[in-house]
């Protein structure tokens, strides 16, 4: 089968590799969709730690081909989206509860071979009924949404709350629409991209602020702002230096700060002890999908949620290596291997 394998940082190509086989708690899933991720852009340059030779892709939706003997409650020709994040479930923090902190979290895609591929192996605790009336790209969302339904979580937005989403990419955009769902009554995205502001404020925001026009902190925050005084919830979105600064000098006193966006390792944002002690903030990093999954898997079902116009383009296997290695273009929100 085709497989798009990152072989070492720098290094990813499509290869033919074997169809794998399930394992006896596995099921053999044939994809249909999978979505390419920031994070696999990430892999690539090993500003995220990895296991190459391993085949990416960890957001997906497919039909089971073929289950292990051990497996219950699956079937061949089912739809389901797989949770990537594999916890150990014996560590300090899985007996915690705090699953996404596994001390031996292995990821499908990142650890072990994912779903840019024909085929890819689902072990069943992963795996998540879908309908089979559902388009496969918005199964391919699932995993994304479930980060941000943790981000949220985190955030306690409660009606009439203000929110501000720095960052206009899928993760935002997605952030945006769930914000306005838990009741927020203003939300204000920030982004430089006038597209996507177009496009946040026709599926949820209340306002778009391109960053770069003036002084975004005045502008959301001054007396004349949008928010005057600042949001009860600022959501960082984008992973970039900037806007996690951007993020404290925008909450309220009070407020709540939520990285969400990936940054590379190594990099460094300064910021004022005294000041998050002085307006008393509450700072969350939010690190994947702990229990979330078939939320997403709900709420993606459900419809309540709009993808279609987050697609930017589906593309082949064959186009696959060359989109990870290059940024993103201008506009691009998500593009998504669909298979033939």
């Amino acid at each position: 089968m085709k497989s798009v394998r990152l072989e070492a940082v720098g290094a990813l190509h499509l290869r033919k590799v074997a169809r794998p086989k399930p394992g006896p708690d596995e099921l053999l899933v044939r994809v249909e969709a999978s979505g390419i991720c920031g994070t696999d852009r990430h892999l690539f340059l090993g500003e995220f730690p990895s296991k190459p030779p391993v085949t990416l892709g960890h957001e997906f939706c497919g039909i089971v081909e073929d289950i292990g003997g051990e497996v219950e409650g699956f079937r061949a020709g089912m739809r389901i989206t797989g949770d990537p994040n594999i916890v150990c479930g014996r560590c300090a923090q899985c007996q915690a509860g705090r699953i996404n902190l596994c001390r031996n979290l292995r990821a499908i895609g990142i650890h072990r071979d994912g779903a840019l591929a024909e085929y890819v192996r689902v072990p069943q605790k992963q795996a998540y009924e879908l309908p089979l009336a559902l388009k496969a790209t918005h199964g391919a969302f699932c995993e994304p949404l479930a980060c941000c339904l943790h981000g949220v979580d985190l955030a306690a937005i409660r009606p009439g709350s203000s929110v501000v989403v720095l960052g206009g990419g899928v993760i935002g955009l997605l952030v945006v629409q769930l914000a306005r769902l838990a009741g927020a009554a203003r939300v204000v995205l920030s982004t430089r991209q006038a597209a996507k502001r177009k496009l946040a404020k026709e599926i949820g925001a209340t306002d778009g602020i391109d960053p770069s026009a003036g002084d975004l902190i005045t502008e959301v925050t001054g007396p004349d702002g949008l928010l005057p005084g600042g949001a009860d919830v600022v959501i960082e979105c984008a992973g970039v230096a900037e806007t996690v600064k951007q993020s404290f000098q925008l909450a309220r006193p009070g407020g709540s700060v939520i990285i969400l966006g990936v940054m590379p390792q190594g990099v460094s944002v300064p910021v004022e002890p005294f000041d998050i002690l002085f307006r008393e903030l509450k700072v969350f990093g939010s690190f994947i999908n702990p229990f979330t999954h078939k939320r997403a898997a709900d709420l993606v079902s459900s419809g309540a949620i709009e993808l279609d116009r987050l697609i930017s383009r589906e593309v082949g296997l064959d186009e696959v290596p060359a989109i990870i290695a290059r940024p993103a273009g201008p506009g691009e929100v998500k593009v998504m291997y669909v298979a033939a």
